[in-house]
């Protein structure tokens, strides 16, 4: 089993970012990886579709024998993970907004938090918030409308760049020094965020967290693939599979990219 991959889900491309993360910590490690683009973005949707995609995710890659799931969609984790662990037999490693290192490391006590409607409605967030920031003000902002454009490609564009703006000048105003991107396809918005927002206002994703947390994992049940088994990297998407290639183009190794229709 320790040659089994690591099966990834997001709604969308926009876990491809937590991949890069994992394949760079763990490159011996075979993944299959669904973006499922047709139902994004999950953050607009109801709490129990949400949980009904996550479980429909979850069968596909256990039928392809993955050995943990990473479900690397923020929306996802907050509004289903807790059902998939009670229901599902393998490890799950979800994925929350970083709200407990910005809150430890802000100076003025004022973070921001960009995020989809589906996380910041959470129960699971509300808790998380309660936890890690008492006594800390959090500046919450909806991003409608970003996933659709990054879906589309449509990154360095008019329409990105006046949502951004309209986003993020609350931060500004609210005078934060740390930003949490709350969705995991914020990460590829990083350079247009990084036009607007000052110096002084550190901007902070899961990504890497997530990447030690499957070693441990890992490691914790024994599934490290130590063999001789040479890893593979399959990607499938039920939508262009042509984009989703396009957020993999800096990958240097042999990846798969396939559409299927999930």
């Amino acid at each position: 089993m320790n040659s089994n991959p690591i099966g990834i889900f997001d709604s969308g491309v926009g876990g491809t970012s937590i991949w890069k993360e994992i394949h760079e910590l763990l490159p011996n490690e075979s993944t299959i990886y669904l973006a499922d683009s047709k139902n994004a973005p999950y953050g607009e949707r109801s709490p129990q579709e949400i949980l009904d995609l996550s479980i429909k995710n979850t069968k596909l890659l256990l039928e392809k024998k993955c050995k943990i799931i990473v479900v690397a969609c923020n929306t996802a984790t907050t509004n289903a993970i807790t059902y998939l662990r009670n229901e599902f037999n393998v490890p799950f490693i979800g994925i929350e907004p970083a709200i407990k290192p910005a809150a430890l490391n802000t100076r003025n006590r004022v973070v921001g938090i960009l995020a989809t409607k589906g996380t910041l409605t959470s129960e699971l967030f509300s808790k998380t918030t309660d936890l890690y920031a008492a006594g800390i003000t959090i500046v919450e902002q909806r991003g409608e409308g970003l996933v659709p454009l990054i879906e589309a490609g449509k990154i360095e564009t008019p329409e990105m760049r006046y949502l951004l703006k309209k986003y993020l000048e609350p931060f500004i105003a609210a005078k934060v020094d740390y930003l949490v991107l709350g969705c995991t396809h914020y990460p590829y918005l990083m350079p247009e965020i990084k036009k607007i927002l000052p110096d002084t206002i550190q901007i902070i994703d899961s990504g890497e967290a997530v990447a030690r947390q499957a070693r441990n994992i890992l490691e914790k049940h024994s599934l490290l693939n130590k063999g001789n088994v040479k890893p593979s990297w399959q990607f499938f998407t039920n939508s262009d599979k042509h984009l989703l290639k396009i957020f993999l183009s800096d990958v240097k190794h042999d990846i798969e990219v396939d559409y299927m229709n999930f």
